[in-house]
């Protein structure tokens, strides 16, 4: 049987095609995380681990669009030494350079509650809608009271189809970006302690150099 647009909102109501809307959103926000940060996480290792990398010239003048190493650049850049801050540092560049990925795992945890929601109030006027049409009736018949009730209570378990995704994937990505966060922090520790080294060896030639000319 085909359905017209009309057909289909006679069937889920507004609250109805309001939960297959946020379904799909959830699909794109999902999609969308997951593959921009696997591409990039995958740039990051290419360029960081390539044998050729050069770790001074990268945090001098890196002028990419790679996150990872922006963090990693502006994270050694700003501390002189080891200390409780460069985690705060990474966590608050973590945000900042991953905004439209934290905005999307947040709209996950919301679609995920307002569904279930949604779907409740569809059934609740859907219900409200058949037993008005009952009481219009003298002698109510039970199958168009039985397809009333099973139509209004498609809205929950449209509901709780995208709630329930909804939900596993916020815990996913939220578990992904956690993931990339720490493995972040362990190269923003390995490139400081390169960068610490590489300081430490230009200010002993410097000074030798300087004891040299006088």
């Amino acid at each position: 049987m085909k359905w017209n647009l009309f057909e289909i909102y006679n069937v889920f109501g507004i609250c109805g095609l309001f939960i297959v809307l946020l379904g799909f959103f959830t699909i794109f926000v999902s999609t969308y995380i997951f593959s921009y940060t696997g591409l990039v996480w995958k740039d990051f290792k290419k360029v960081f681990f390539a044998s050729d990398f050069d770790l001074e010239k990268m945090l001098a003048s890196y002028s990419g669009k790679n996150p990872f190493l922006i963090i990693i650049r502006d994270t050694v850049t700003k501390h002189s030494n080891h200390s409780e801050d460069m985690r705060a540092e990474v966590s608050y560049l973590f945000y900042k350079n991953f905004k439209k990925v934290a905005s999307g795992i947040t709209w996950l945890k919301i679609i995920s509650v307002i569904s279930p929601l949604c779907g409740l109030l569809g059934t609740v006027i859907g219900m409200l809608t058949v037993f008005q049409a009952v009481a219009a009736e003298t002698t109510p018949n039970p199958s168009v009271l039985a397809e009333g009730i099973w139509q209004a209570l498609i809205t929950t378990i449209l509901g709780l189809v995208v709630a329930i995704p909804s939900l596993i994937a916020f815990y996913l990505m939220s578990l992904r970006m956690k993931w990339f966060q720490i493995e972040t922090i362990e190269h923003c520790y390995r490139a400081f302690d390169i960068y610490r080294k590489i300081i430490h060896s230009r200010t002993i030639e410097d000074e030798a150099n300087s004891y040299e000319e006088h």
